[in-house]
């Protein structure tokens, strides 16, 4: 993937048996174990089992994940990681109609409406599906689709499990009309080379970071979440795709910010306090528009909300929400 720089390698491996030799199975990664060598003890090659999992091949691992590891049948699946991390990034598979959506079909979850909705019916987890995920699209409640199927909420979900879709709608939320219509994806967030933010060599405690979110009335432990698998709390990281700092931020999406979610009270654009504060005025925005989902929110900076409402989470989108709240569990959860 770009520059994501995953922390915390220490946990324990499980293996989930698959039920067929054709099926896919669930891996939990080890300390130590990197996509080659998975790849290897399955016979498989590192750009299949990337590919299943929507990774690029030099992607780090994160001890305690879940790998969805593919029949040793299956081809490659053709996957075009976007260049960078970074909200609203101008992405390969972005979703905005421009020249990189093209071919993306097999790179993306299933979009809103692909499942059945409340009145019933059942659904196949996919690889890469998340229970959230799989619940909005089905209109209900992540509770409630858990608790029908006997599931916990925040357990592995594996793949080829038939899920019955039944259960009280999900809560149903008002947007903001800011992020949830007007947040830049694509070339809009990319805006110009020489416009700010500004990398500077900072880097901020998890504590300044949470304490900088709280004053925009953000969770601590989501912003330091987002910011460590963006940036590692580097403030002179600039990723391929030109989104920059700590909260990974992209020039468009920074005039964005400051101008509708920060109006008069100007950005500091060479400070990592700033580039902070930018990115969780950013996530306060997502937060209200999904009705406080942080699930949403999280997707929502990666991929742009507009686009996750219009073709639901993309593979990645879904590896980098998973990634995120593992993380936001290390900082504290809440």
């Amino acid at each position: 993937m770009r520059f994501r720089v995953l922390p915390f390698i220490v946990a324990a491996v499980a293996l989930v048996v698959p039920s067929a030799a054709s099926a896919y199975f669930a891996h939990t990664i080890s300390r130590g174990e990197s996509l080659y060598s998975i790849a290897a003890a399955d016979g498989l090659s590192v750009g299949q089992l990337a590919a299943a999992n929507g990774l690029s091949a030099g992607s780090q691992l994160i001890a305690g994940r879940t790998l969805q590891i593919p029949p040793r049948s299956a081809g490659a699946t053709s996957y075009a990681a976007p260049a960078s991390t970074g909200e609203g990034a101008a992405q390969t598979c972005d979703g905005d109609g421009d020249s990189d959506d093209v071919g993306c079909a097999t790179a993306v979850a299933s979009p809103t409406g692909s499942v059945a909705s409340s009145g019933g019916g059942s659904y196949v987890v996919q690889p890469g599906d998340t229970l959230s995920a799989i619940a909005a699209r089905a209109g209900i409640s992540v509770s409630s689709l858990a608790a029908a199927n006997g599931i916990n909420p925040r357990g592995v979900l594996l793949s080829g499990r038939a899920l019955r879709l039944a259960g009280s709608p999900a809560a149903t939320y008002v947007s903001t009309g800011s992020a949830a219509t007007s947040q830049p994806v694509g070339a809009s967030a990319q805006g110009s080379v020489t416009g700010p933010p500004y990398p500077t060599p900072e880097r901020l405690s998890a504590s300044t970071i949470g304490q900088v979110a709280a004053n925009q009335g953000v969770s601590p432990s989501l912003a330091d979440a987002i910011a460590w698998q963006e940036s590692g709390f580097n403030n002179d990281l600039v990723s391929s795709s030109d989104a920059r700092g700590i909260m990974q931020i992209l020039p468009g999406t920074w005039q964005y910010i400051q101008d509708s979610l920060n109006p008069g009270t100007p950005l500091a654009p060479a400070s990592a306090i700033d580039n902070v504060r930018g990115g969780a005025l950013l996530l306060r925005s997502l937060l209200n528009s999904t009705g406080g989902d942080s699930t949403l929110a999280a997707a929502g900076y990666y991929q742009g909300l507009p686009s996750v409402e219009r073709h639901g989470m993309f593979r990645d989108t879904q590896q980098y929400v998973r990634d995120v709240m593992m993380l936001r569990q290390e900082f504290g959860g809440g």
